[in-house]
């Protein structure tokens, strides 16, 4: 027998299976989540609309979130957003958002965002408040083909990387126990390109979130909300939740998303300041019999730079 050749062959075939797991990737990454998908989008709707605001004057609101998608799965999505809300005065905001995506084994394929949004706020009347935001950053893409056994192929022969400008809007209209906005994070065409071959179209997203707190009793919140996501060419998705809150501190939920998850959410106010979280992901469709579900944690922390922590002694629930 000629092992030279049996070699060959093996190598051949695992060359084929390698990028045939990177397009599957790829599918089911431009299919489902072109932007990367979080089951805790509630404290952190800034990555999706430049309208979001915290509307706490004095305190700056800053976060970290790490997901790691279908676990089990090589190459599986992991995602890590640092992120924060900094006001200036009554009327303006800031915020600034940092992402790295990842995905691939054999491939891997590393995606970073970095935006800045500027919302304007304006009262609309003693209840209700709308701001309207504007969002622009880059967008890197690189793809470290070289040490992979996939590398002798030509369209995956170098590292590659790729940077893109990008732009959004969104409106957020707003009261103490009431919240919906409307936005596209980014409305510039994107497609990502590795030696001409193409690799990733970007799509125009359209995103709508609304929630409302209902006060039970004094000791408890009930908070239903949604979000829908329109992905141009691609069929609607949505995310609906059901989130209580006890004695302004415990935090459970559950939250279904259309043909892809049941999420338990958990979270606990450690200090007025401090918040951690946690949510799990478990399949429905067709993928969970190849993953373990997707896991994801948060930390919420808030700098009280003027000591207006006592002011704040009921929190905004969202």
């Amino acid at each position: 027998m000629d092992y030279s050749k049996l070699k060959v062959k093996n190598f051949n075939k695992m060359k084929y299976i390698y990028i045939f797991l990177l397009v599957m990737l790829f599918v089911f990454s431009v299919k489902a989540q072109q932007d990367p998908q979080y089951s805790q989008y509630m404290y952190n709707m800034s990555t999706v609309n430049a309208a979001y605001v915290t509307d706490e004057q004095g305190l700056i609101s800053t976060g970290l979130l790490y997901r790691k998608q279908w676990t089990g799965v090589e190459g599986a999505p992991q995602t890590a957003n640092v992120f924060g809300n900094i006001p200036l005065g009554s009327k303006i905001e800031l915020s600034v958002n940092y992402v790295n995506d990842r995905i691939g084994e054999a491939i891997d394929v590393n995606s970073n965002y970095f935006n800045v949004d500027f919302a304007y706020i304006t009262r609309l009347s003693e209840s209700f408040k709308l701001s309207y935001g504007i969002k622009a950053g880059i967008n890197s893409f690189s793809i470290n083909a070289s040490d992979s056994n996939v590398s002798s192929d030509p369209a995956f022969s170098d590292n590659t990387s790729t940077t893109e400008l990008t732009f959004g809007a969104g409106l957020f209209l707003f009261s103490n126990n009431f919240y919906f906005g409307v936005s596209s994070p980014n409305i510039l065409p994107n497609d990502v390109n590795i030696n001409n071959v193409g690799v990733s179209q970007a799509k125009t997203h359209i995103y709508a979130v609304s929630g409302y707190v209902f006060n039970l009793v004094d000791e408890i919140k009930l908070k239903p909300s949604f979000v829908f996501k329109q992905v141009i060419d691609a069929p609607l998705t949505f995310d609906i939740s059901l989130n209580a809150l006890f004695y302004n501190r415990f935090e459970l939920g559950a939250s279904y998303r259309y043909d892809e998850a049941m999420v338990g959410l958990a979270g606990f106010n450690i200090t007025p300041s401090l918040k951690i979280g946690y949510a799990y992901d478990f399949g429905v469709n067709d993928l969970n019999a190849y993953n373990n579900g997707s896991h994801e944690f948060i930390v919420l922390y808030k700098f009280d730079l003027l000591n207006l922590s006592n002011t704040y002694t009921s929190p905004r629930f969202y």
